[in-house]
């Protein structure tokens, strides 16, 4: 197996961007690099040490605060040869810069497990994150004795659960892409159903060893390699062989129970106390959902107004680029990822570490889509007008209802509908990071995706709040998956700010899939009644969009989502993971009059 290098975590978004340089040689660092570097190991509570890696200013002219970072996925050990760009805004203010490999991994003692739970043995990550701060504030030369967390994806969630025990000079976090619920949404399951493809890869890549490792695929196209394993067990018993503990758990605890409750580390939250700027993408292909609930259970207890939020047009982890001003293939001409870095996250950190400049005067800070320009809503979610809009039975949408009728079609699980354009890529590949902002065109010969499609808009619509698909469906099986999209279609003749023609595109901006099994309980899964219309929700997140005067809605709505999701055999088992084959069947799903998408409108 083939080692991850940095570079491809760092397009994967995993790691800050300055990883991506290479490293250069430690003589040239040394006489180069503005920043001087310092190995420690950290001891922990209960003996364990901690590999950490300190970058200090190298003519720092007084007492600096500490941004730390912990991280599953490695450190750099070498001096950047400059300030590297990610950390420019953050450097002109002045930060000792720590970083540090969690429990079990790399350099650091002790055994990595994944597992998030707080206050359920000895030692967890808040403990092992209180540790640290206060090795730092009492043995790091020129510091102030303040320090801020922050990090993107798993270092994201590093930062977050240091909230649920803080240490007293923890003053300042940014949770990037946290999570809090591995079943019900997130990296490794979309409300129980099993995100096969990146819990493949990603759990191999942590667990595998102590360092990254590549799972090797013998075919190019990841739909090929994952259809003929057959039953998502298969894959454990044929490859991982047991070496990928965490696999071998989602395999045993198909249903909500209390393996994944006491994981959720969200429950130990108290009164905010520290100051929170949570980050999320609202095209996040891995995490798009837990900093919202961070913040939505920060908020429940904010007397001071602490926890603050900011979204964007954002793929996992792209705000951290210097310069960003795309959506996938769509070109908004708005460097949208700088401003974020040098307008929102360094003021946020400047004004609680240093004690300059004002505090934040929004709850939610937003980068619009469609309108691509930056909105501050003082108090979130907003005031808005809950709309139906309607997916009627001649295959137009509308804010009324429209007449009678179902529209159908045969769901096959020996041909699932792929996530996106096949061949698809194995592994991090390059299509990953924009999957979710692909154009939905490449799905138009398909007989089993149902679309429904508006007329042009005659004024500005603008999207802002939670979004709800509401199928009123039927399956002729006994389980079945329902994903809803809602799509914004361009013009014709419609030009990116680069020039490029995006006449016809059909851009999600809003994805999600339901089980069936699990539609009324995620403890006790219960069989569907065959051909029997049930009200079928599909929560579609928070949003904020503005679809043109000019463009269309549509919204499509499938039974598969291959292999980013597990295949429904469309049989009731008690373990999808260890379904027989013949258990996989077709089934005639029905969508009928009644279905909507609930928009939150705002004028």
């Amino acid at each position: 197996m083939r080692k991850f290098t940095i570079a491809l975590l760092a397009a994967a978004g995993f790691v800050p961007a300055y990883a991506q340089t290479p490293a250069p040689a430690p003589a040239q660092a040394a006489a180069e690099s503005p920043f001087t570097v310092t190995e420690v190991m950290i001891p922990m509570r209960d003996g364990a040490k901690l590999h950490t890696v300190i970058t200090a200013p190298r003519n720092a002219t007084g007492p600096l605060p500490v941004l730390f970072s912990r991280t599953p996925y490695g450190v750099r050990t070498d001096a950047p040869p400059t300030v590297p760009r990610s950390w420019a805004a953050l450097a002109k203010d002045g930060y000792i810069f720590v970083n540090q490999s969690m429990r079990g991994r790399f350099k650091s003692d002790g055994v990595f497990t994944l597992s998030t739970a707080v206050g359920q043995g000895a030692t967890d990550e808040a403990t092992d994150a209180y540790d640290s701060i206060d090795w730092l504030v009492k043995n790091v030369p020129g510091n102030s004795g303040k320090v801020g967390m922050w990090g993107i994806s798993y270092p994201g969630f590093t930062a977050a659960v240091a909230l649920a025990r803080p240490h007293p000079a923890l003053k300042a976090v940014s949770p990037q892409a946290a999570w809090t619920d591995y079943w019900l949404n997130d990296d490794l399951h979309r409300y129980g159903a099993l995100r096969l493809s990146y819990a493949t890869d990603w759990l191999y890549l942590l667990q595998k060893n102590k360092e990254n490792a590549e799972f090797s695929y013998d075919e190019k196209d990841a739909y090929d390699w994952f259809l003929k394993q057959g039953p998502v067990e298969n894959i454990d018993k044929q490859h991982f062989r047991g070496a990928v503990p965490m696999f071998t758990s989602l395999l045993e605890h198909p249903n909500h129970d209390a393996f994944y409750k006491r994981q959720d580390w969200s429950k130990s939250l108290g009164r905010t106390t520290v100051p929170t700027l949570n980050v999320t993408g609202y095209w996040d292909q891995e995490d798009p959902w837990g900093s919202w609930r961070i913040h939505e259970t920060q908020q429940r207890n904010d007397p001071d107004n602490l926890a603050v939020m900011v979204a964007g047009p954002w793929s996992h982890g792209y705000w951290s680029r210097f310069q960003g001003t795309n959506l996938g293939r769509i070109d908004y001409g708005v460097n949208s990822t700088g401003q974020f870095l040098e307008e929102v996250q360094a003021p946020f950190f400047a004004y609680w570490l240093h004690g300059r400049g004002a505090k934040p005067d929004y709850e939610l800070k937003s980068f619009q889509s469609g309108s691509w320009t930056w909105k501050s809503y003082p108090r979130w979610p907003i005031a808005a007008a809950q709309r139906d809009l309607y997916l009627r039975a001649d295959g137009t949408l509308g804010f009324e209802r429209g007449g009678e009728g179902c529209r159908s079609y045969v769901s096959d699980p020996a041909d699932p509908v792929p996530y996106r354009p096949r061949p698809i890529s194995t592994g991090f590949g390059p299509e990953w990071q924009w999957w979710e902002a692909e154009d939905q065109r490449y799905l138009s010969g398909r007989k089993d995706v149902l679309s429904w499609v508006g007329a042009p808009l005659t004024e500005d619509l603008t999207v802002t709040g939670q979004v709800l698909g509401r199928l009123l469906a039927s399956t002729s099986g006994t389980d079945s998956d329902f994903v809803v999209k809602l799509i914004d279609v361009f013009p014709d003749g419609y030009k990116g700010a680069d020039g490029a023609d995006l006449g016809g595109y059909q851009l999600p901006v809003a994805m999600e899939i339901r089980r069936g099994k699990f539609l009324t309980s995620g403890e006790r899964p219960q069989a569907l009644r065959p051909n029997r219309v049930v009200t079928w929700d599909v929560p579609l997140r928070e949003r904020d969009h503005v679809f043109k005067r000019g463009h269309r809605l549509m919204v499509q709505v499938q039974s598969s989502w291959f292999p980013v999701i597990d295949r429904n055999p469309q049989t009731f088992v008690p373990n999808i993971a260890r379904a027989r084959p013949e258990q996989f069947v077709k089934a005639t799903q029905r969508v009928c009059a009644g279905s909507k998408v609930v928009l939150p409108l705002v004028k």
